[in-house]
């Protein structure tokens, strides 16, 4: 994979998230009712909705509006019934795309997903047809430069299964979504601080994309990102830092 770098790929993907700061407090909201809806209010006893809360902190939400979201969520005003959907299909060069949804009305939902890739030259899979290609797992994300040794020694203590780091210099520590709380709180208590700390749908084979593959597959991912509906998207594709 010459010229690929995680690190460079997690630099671009946040620096996209930014830009997109407003749309992506509506998506956490979204996120935090519904936690707050399927286990309780209370994020010590919801992991799902702590995990949310963190997100919502991290993108700087200020608390009022979380917890008025978990109001809603828990029974205090909220009109909308949302449903989570997972559409899968594929992109450019056969790059595996899982896209997950909240939303009010599938056949609305399942039509946007559907033209987002179908312009961009992707279809729409049926169900399974690329989720084998990914591991449901915990995922923490570590700039290079942090101690390896530090971060070994929090992780295995803690439950986690796998620790790798690239050439780059980037750690990337992955375990069971189950042990994802745990795993959070020894790296904190070690004073780590991941770039990256989430619940995900990790590709297990990744497929390199350059030039218009590239620009081709970020605008579909652009696009499915910029629905409403859709919460995550994740996919094999990754891009040439030099693109």
């Amino acid at each position: 994979m010459a010229g690929h770098s995680k690190w460079a790929n997690i630099q671009h993907r946040k620096g996209r998230q930014d830009a997109k700061r407003g749309k992506i407090w509506t998506k956490i909201i979204r996120e935090i009712t519904v936690a707050a809806r399927a286990a309780g209010p209370d994020p010590d006893a919801n992991p799902r909705l702590r995990l949310a809360w963190d997100k919502a902190t991290a993108a700087n939400m200020p608390k009022d509006n979380i917890l008025r979201a978990i109001t809603r969520g828990a029974g205090g005003g909220d009109d909308s019934n949302y449903e989570e959907i997972r559409y899968e299909g594929y992109g450019i060069n056969g790059a595996a795309v899982v896209i997950d949804c909240m939303t009010d009305n599938r056949q609305r939902t399942v039509a946007e997903v559907r033209h987002a890739l179908s312009k961009h030259g992707g279809n729409l899979g049926v169900e399974g047809s690329v989720a084998f290609l990914f591991k449901h797992c915990g995922q923490f994300l570590f700039a290079p430069g942090t101690s390896e040794d530090k971060v070994m020694e929090a992780a295995l203590e803690a439950g986690a299964e796998d620790i790798v780091s690239d050439d780059d210099g980037l750690i990337e520590v992955t375990c069971d979504p189950s042990d994802f709380a745990a795993v959070k709180d020894a790296f904190a208590a070690a004073g780590l601080v991941p770039e990256v700390q989430e619940i995900v749908m990790k590709a297990l084979n990744e497929i390199e994309l350059t030039g218009e593959d590239a620009q081709k597959m970020q605008k579909m991912i652009d696009m499915l990102e910029g629905l409403d509906d859709v919460q995550e998207v994740y996919t094999t594709a990754v891009f040439n830092e030099t693109e």
